[in-house]
């Protein structure tokens, strides 16, 4: 049985790096794990590890807009259209991997995963391949600093769940850049670059309520409830919606910390049922000798 994940998410969200490091800790617990690389516009050093299958072999956004004089956004459109009709590459580069692990860092354009077909297309062509497939949405921790920032990102990973329809995990990624309590310190070089949380404050957004969010207003909220009506009156519209579909949390990820790798990783197999039809397999070591006395 092979299996796939599915690194996903908006651009800047650690995808690549979370690549190279679910990867190691595999490869450190002896398991096979190849890197897949769908970004067609990732440049060279994009990569601690080469991936062991690049869409790049096949197509370069580079070469798509210099020679069919298209952005980058249609030239990434017209990249994943090209990857769709040569499946039979994918297949053939696929088919020298055999009850291994396969993590395939995506393109940070969130439209691929929310409302173009590619995504969906790509994993129907992988289920019928006989591979065991997961996603994971990535979500930097800078999100929790504005709650209607976050209610956008938890939107953004609603329609990729829903779009997709696979078995899903959320990642708020980069934890490490959040101070679990206030510095001591006064150096303000010191500060977390994404803010002081206290763990209280970080529960609130990894397993949300949206409504209790929505309604832990402070004295600047009130103020700019009342200059801007129609803004507040479409996020409480967002949030009921949130609260209605009740259907996303995170995990949280600090890639400083081997525990928290583990964790995701563990959730990950789960989620997959990693190993569940693998046959036992007798030790090399041994052979009939070993157990004449046990006759």
């Amino acid at each position: 049985m092979r299996y796939a994940v599915f690194v996903t998410g908006p651009a800047g969200a650690g995808k690549s790096t979370f690549c190279t490091s679910f990867a190691t800790h595999l490869q450190t617990s002896r398991r096979a794990a190849h890197i897949v690389n769908l970004d067609p516009a990732a440049t060279g050093d994009a990569f601690e590890h080469e991936p062991a299958i690049d869409i790049r072999d096949l197509v370069t956004l580079e070469d798509v807009m210099s020679e069919m004089g298209m952005g980058p956004n249609g030239g990434l459109v017209y990249c994943f259209e090209y990857l769709l009709q040569n499946m039979d590459w994918l297949e053939e580069e696929l088919g020298g991997y055999d009850d291994d692990y396969l993590i395939i860092d995506c393109p940070g354009q969130i439209e691929l995963y929310t409302h173009h077909p590619f995504l969906p297309s790509l994993v129907r062509n992988l289920q019928r391949m006989g591979i065991r497939i997961c996603a994971v949405y990535l979500l930097e921790s800078q999100f929790m600093e504005d709650r209607y920032k976050f209610f956008s990102g938890v939107l953004s990973a609603m329609s990729a769940m829903v779009n997709l329809e696979v078995p899903w995990i959320n990642i708020m990624s980069k934890m490490d850049l959040v101070s679990p309590s206030p510095s001591s310190s006064s150096d303000p070089s010191t500060e977390p670059r994404n803010g002081k949380r206290a763990p209280r404050d970080v529960a609130r957004y990894l397993d949300p309520d949206p409504l209790l969010l929505a309604n832990a207003r402070d004295g600047h909220d009130k103020i700019r409830e009342r200059q801007n009506d129609r803004f507040h009156e479409l996020n409480r519209a967002i949030v009921q919606l949130i609260e209605d579909h009740p259907l996303v949390s995170f995990l949280p990820l600090d890639l400083s910390s081997t525990d928290s790798l583990e964790m995701v990783v563990s959730h990950i197999d789960f989620t997959m049922q990693y190993g569940e039809d693998e046959e036992p397999k007798e030790p090399h070591d041994l052979d009939e000798g070993d157990f004449a006395d046990m006759e």
